[in-house]
């Protein structure tokens, strides 16, 4: 590596770690676990896995909970986006060390996208309807609920209409990932290097 290009490492690598600190910092001034809002974040997180531990359909658990993964994967991405790039900030945390926000991510926001997956199971087309009304529902209800009780932040001007899209993405994306990998399961495994019979 050429020297230039170790020093901007090195650069990046300190404000990284800066930025590490000062997250933990503020945790602890304004995030942590006297604060109603930590217990608020903290029920987000932990009240929706109970209830797919409690209501999920047995019998198709390993498609909805792809569905969900998937979700989660999709939403992760798109969250630490938008957090990198100042468009939005979450101040309160589980853990302070984590780049976004952990409860919307891996928790809230999945479960809730496998629930409706789990209820529009079989009903062909009317999925994608249902889709832009939970779209709706977190882009308009949701996220300026959270922004009214200041667990969510917009860096600069507020873009509901972007979140909108962005929830909708998510379950398209989802649902063809979820559609291609069941259909696979259903098809003969194709063998590119099997022998054919002369």
């Amino acid at each position: 590596m050429e020297k230039n290009q170790l020093d901007m490492i090195h650069e990046i690598l300190k404000a990284e770690k800066d930025l590490s600190h000062k997250w933990v910092e503020y945790w602890q001034h304004y995030s942590h676990y006297h604060t109603w809002e930590f217990w608020f974040v903290f029920a987000m997180f932990t009240v929706p896995l109970l209830a797919v531990a409690l209501f999920i359909d047995r019998k198709r658990a390993f498609e909805i909970g792809f569905f969900g993964y998937s979700v989660h994967v999709f939403f992760a991405y798109i969250d630490l986006f938008g957090t990198n790039n100042g468009y939005w900030i979450y101040p309160y945390k589980l853990f302070p060390f984590l780049p976004s926000n952990l409860t919307l991510d891996s928790s809230f926001v999945p479960v809730i996208y496998m629930f409706f997956y789990q209820f529009m199971l079989d009903k062909g087309k009317y999925y994608y309807v249902g889709l832009v009304g939970l779209s709706f529902a977190f882009a308009y209800l949701i996220k300026p609920l959270m922004v009214g009780i200041g667990l969510f932040r917009f860096g600069g001007k507020e873009n509901f209409f972007l979140l909108f899209i962005g929830y909708l993405a998510i379950g398209l994306i989802a649902k063809l990932l979820t559609s291609f990998f069941m259909y696979l399961r259903k098809t003969k495994r194709f063998n590119l290097f099997k022998r054919t019979k002369e």
